[in-house]
């Protein structure tokens, strides 16, 4: 007997409950989560996107720059008036310490939902694919959405060979040992080419829905965000015989750039948070002689961030200059407003039926191919909003209720006509259906 949808999104979810899973060594509990690019886990979570994508018919290919293809269909079947490939998926890495969701439920989502169209004996009339993009949080190397930059052409290949992990390791070692080929990075047109609709199934992060009592949503855009490098160089030296007077501490200025950055943020109506931050020689008897922070910005309009950052920068150099400690503040990542494309959010919430429609200050692979093919994203009801983070969660009810939307979607999607064409009835759709 075949095993209910119920039944076969808990064996997946569990397929993957140990990859990368942390536990508090006092309590046993659940840490969250260490998938990062290019490591021993993240390794296993890219074999079991090829396990999984195998078992359902799926033809998996990595590409150039590490991220994974599922295909049903091949790319080189794409008809000329079919609109290009129709491709879902998301990411499998996470944050240090993340929770379960944040990417994985879009995979588990798009496995599930082809699966469920395929066993209809549903044949698409344009290739449909499921991708796994790779590095999405940028938690080893600092830089988010990495696969789907360079698949884009918005992170430079050799900027992205030479980024380094706190160990000094670079992205280009680090995919040499991992059996990738480093020197093949960079934009794909071809592949951008063949792409008609992406579609990314996603966690809520916040707690928006939850008011509205909807377990799904559509994505009307993406808060303009960045991040920035902060490097504050001072003198290290004994914390019991310097005096104050000759001190060159660079946490001081460091503190008050962050603190500076909360009250900017408060001011005008953005978000900013310093979430890492290393100190050189980090020790509890010694005063600092370098503090690297990251700092995270975003805002509902290009104009606030810009200003926050250049508000920022204006006021580190004479704290600094107080302290005789060096400062500097750079961008190492931008990501411009999203607007996600009008036809093709319309027709994922005409196929959903009632979702409400909500922004995000969240990044996602989605809005970086939302410059270059049409995209959209459907969320899943968050009830505590709590997002990288293990209090991350959804209902499973709520889940299932996302496949089977994403399962709609996908299938007018690929059985419809072209995105801006008039919606086909069900009794003219463009699929063959076997007995």
């Amino acid at each position: 007997m075949k095993a209910s949808l119920r039944d076969r999104f808990q064996a997946m979810w569990t397929g993957l409950a140990t990859i990368g899973a942390s536990f508090s060594s006092s309590s046993g509990q659940p840490g969250g989560y260490y998938r990062f690019a290019w490591t021993a886990a993240d390794l296993e979570m890219r074999r079991w996107f090829r396990e999984e994508a195998e078992a359902i018919g799926l033809e998996v290919e990595q590409d150039r720059n590490g991220n994974l293809w599922a295909w049903w269909g091949p790319t080189r079947d794409i008809r000329p008036d079919s609109g290009g490939a129709l491709v879902t998926g998301s990411h499998l890495d996470s944050v240090p310490g993340g929770g379960a969701f944040d990417g994985p439920l879009g995979i588990v989502s798009a496995l599930l939902a082809i699966g469920e169209v395929k066993q209809r004996s549903v044949t698409p009339r344009r290739p449909v694919a499921v991708v796994d993009f790779a590095d999405e949080e940028g938690a080893r190397f600092g830089v988010a959405c990495v696969g789907s930059r360079l698949l884009t052409g918005t992170l430079d290949p050799e900027r992205a060979r030479l980024l380094r992990d706190a160990d000094g390791v670079t992205l280009e070692t680090a995919m040499r040992e991992a059996g990738a080929d480093p020197a093949a990075l960079g934009k794909d047109e071809e592949r951008l080419a063949s792409i008609g609709a992406f579609v990314e199934l996603h966690i809520e992060q916040g707690r928006n829905l939850g008011p509205l009592g909807a377990p799904l949503g559509v994505a009307t855009g993406i808060w303009p965000h960045g991040r920035w490098r902060c490097l504050f160089d001072g003198e290290a030296n004994h914390a019991g015989t310097t005096w104050l007077a000759d001190r060159h501490d660079p946490v001081l200025v460091f503190a008050s750039v962050a603190l500076a950055a909360r009250r900017l943020a408060a001011e005008l109506g953005g978000h900013a948070t310093v979430g890492k931050v290393r100190v050189e020689p980090n020790a509890t008897n010694a005063i600092a002689g370098s503090v690297t922070a990251w700092l995270d910005v975003r805002a509902p309009d290009e104009a606030t961030v810009t200003h926050l950052v250049e508000a920022l920068i204006a006021a580190a150099k004479p704290t600094g200059a107080e302290h005789g400690v060096g400062t500097s503040i750079t961008e190492e990542s931008f990501t411009p407003a999203v607007t996600f494309d009008g036809r093709l959010r319309d027709r994922v919430a005409d196929v959903l039926g009632w979702a409400p429609e909500l922004a995000t200050a969240a990044g996602h692979d989605a809005g970086i191919l939302a410059e270059r093919v049409p995209a959209a994203m459907i969320f899943v009801r968050n009830p505590s909003g709590a997002s990288h983070t293990p209090a991350e969660s959804a209902e499973l009810d709520d889940c299932l209720v996302g496949v089977r939307g994403l399962e709609a979607v996908l299938e007018e999607l690929a059985c419809g006509p072209p995105l801006g064409g008039a919606a086909l009835s069900s009794a003219d759709q463009g699929c063959r259906r076997g007995s």
